[in-house]
């Protein structure tokens, strides 16, 4: 059979009429081929395309997306959710786009033309352990056929890919040697280190890892019974839970000290939120309430002192706030109206939650009244941003030239606009709302330290929000006042720039030998590891 791929003009001179229709019949064909082969060509470029175009599109609603949210109504644990999915799906979406491009080649019709802009990585923290991967060529005499010379090392370059070992348990074996004088019969041995748990397993590490994984992490106890499990190590969650009752206990002399550091502010800010506590004799939960006192945003000490209380009257903050005078920033629940009573002590009100009850509105019906409102409210916040990092006399300076005079005509465009808005309106109501709390609202333009809103004692009050949502409830009135040991003092921890972990570690093992007259070296503010 002839092949057409290697005929030429001139070998078709003489063939007979059969085989030249053989011939033609055999070009046919190929042409045929050709032809499916260029439809399906076609028809995967397509299809490759319109898939393009499709994660484009994509990732081109998510970006619109994640700039939208800001605007969004979320509470922080929606948005941190969000985001989260958010960042996944946009990276699935471009490892997708990557791959399809480059099957399909530069493609000048599909392919953006400016270079994505990707954010500069942080750099991995100098403190973690480098392993070290020489990677050098097999021989280095010169590849070059008229050269060959020994080649001279002249640089290198460095990449660093971050990597994780899961968490491994190790055994510290304390060995006490026996030392006996057989004259005098006398038997010499070093006595046992003192211990939180001075007969049970736990070290102070783990037991600082129990309460972290609890009070930190979340983790309720039978999820770190699995973990744990996972390496072979047998917990049971009442075991985990004793620990962490010895733990809290110990903790407790540290708590009481972290109290008065707290009480020793001038300013401070108090919130509640309501926690779920079991109630055996009914067979079902009841509300509780955390009580958080911190000092100012603006202190160069931070700290945080949690309270939990059966309830939510007035009378458990009048108890912890006993002998207290100063500032309090708080919003407008009538259980401070008492708190306040006491000479000494001054009512700061929270901008945050006068804005947001204009922001509802706007969220309902658009009220024109309301956007204003919040455009005035966004000046002062301004300021505030520009302040921040100001000392205490030339942020109230700031406050005194720059922010007094909007307040001032904010409180004046609020009474006039009071008159003009139906009597018994969602915006009269909003409106009331921050006339009735103007003193207290405005109580930042006479002290430098006073934040304009309550929001830092909030974002510390986050770790119960997302607490409760993991452990459900409180166990019993003692675990929730247990929690509130711990949590102080890892928050506070936190705030101060410490490792959790790290902190209540070193804690826990000076603890047992360290004098009670001394116990404010170990708190948060004050703390330096040992060396």
């Amino acid at each position: 059979m002839l092949n057409v791929h290697e005929l030429k003009a001139q070998d078709l001179y003489g063939l007979s009429p059969v085989a030249l229709t053989e011939i033609a019949e055999q070009m046919l064909q190929h042409i045929d081929e050709q032809s499916r082969h260029i439809a399906a060509q076609a028809q995967d470029i397509k299809f490759r395309d319109a898939k393009i175009e499709r994660i484009t599109f994509e990732l081109a609603r998510l970006k619109a997306w994640k700039f939208a949210a800001k605007t969004e109504a979320m509470n922080a644990e929606q948005r941190q959710l969000f985001e989260e999915t958010l960042a996944a799906d946009e990276a699935s979406l471009e490892a997708q786009l990557e791959a399809l491009q480059a099957q399909a080649g530069a493609q000048p019709d599909v392919v953006p033309q400016e270079p994505r802009r990707r954010p500069k990585r942080q750099a991995l923290p100098e403190h973690l352990v480098r392993v070290e991967h020489q990677h050098e060529p097999e021989d280095t005499t010169c590849p070059s056929p008229d050269c060959g010379q020994p080649m001279v090392r002249v640089g290198e370059d460095v990449s660093e890919r971050l990597d994780i070992v899961p968490a491994q348990f190790f055994v510290h074996r304390h060995i006490r040697g026996k030392w006996a004088c057989r004259c005098c019969e006398l038997l010499v041995q070093e006595p046992v280190a003192p211990q939180i748990i001075d007969s049970g397993m736990p070290a102070a590490g783990l037991m600082a890892h129990t309460l972290v994984s609890r009070f930190v992490d979340h983790l309720p106890y039978y999820r770190q019974e699995q973990i744990n499990a996972r390496s072979g190590v047998h917990t049971p969650r009442s075991t985990l839970a004793a620990w962490s009752g010895r733990g809290g206990a110990a903790l407790q002399p540290l708590f009481d000290a972290q109290r008065e550091f707290v009480l020793g502010a001038q300013v401070l800010h108090a919130d509640e939120t309501p926690v779920n506590m079991l109630d055996p004799g009914a067979g079902k939960t009841r509300r509780a309430y955390v009580w958080a006192y911190a000092r100012s945003g603006f202190d160069a000490l931070p700290g945080v002192a949690y309270d939990f209380c059966v309830g939510r009257g007035a009378k458990y903050p009048m108890a912890f706030l006993q002998g207290w005078s100063g500032t309090l920033v708080r919003d407008e629940f009538k259980g401070y109206e008492s708190v306040l009573k006491p000479d000494g002590r001054t009512a700061a009100g929270c901008l945050a939650h006068a804005r947001r009850k204009f922001d509802e509105l706007i969220k309902v019906n658009q009220s024109p009244v309301a956007t204003q409102a919040l455009q005035r409210i966004a000046w002062l916040y301004r300021i505030e941003r520009e302040a921040r990092d100001l000392t205490e006399e030339e942020r109230l300076a700031m406050r005194q030239a720059r922010s007094k005079p909007l307040w001032e005509e904010l409180h004046v465009w609020l009474r006039l606009e009071r008159t003009h808005v139906p009597e018994g309106s969602a915006i009269a109501g909003a409106i009331d709302y921050s006339l009735n709390a103007w003193t207290a609202l405005t109580a930042n333009l006479n002290d430098g330290m006073v934040q304009v809103d309550n929001n830092h004692i909030e974002n510390l009050m986050r770790p119960w929000a997302m607490g409760r949502k993991a452990w459900l409830f409180a166990g019993s009135e003692l675990a929730g006042q247990r929690a509130a040991v711990v949590m102080s003092l890892v928050q506070s921890a936190k705030l101060n720039g410490h490792d959790p972990w790290a902190y209540l570690k070193d804690v826990l093992t000076r603890l047992p030998t360290h004098m009670n007259s001394r116990i404010e070296e170990l708190l948060p503010h004050r703390w330096q590891p040992m060396g």
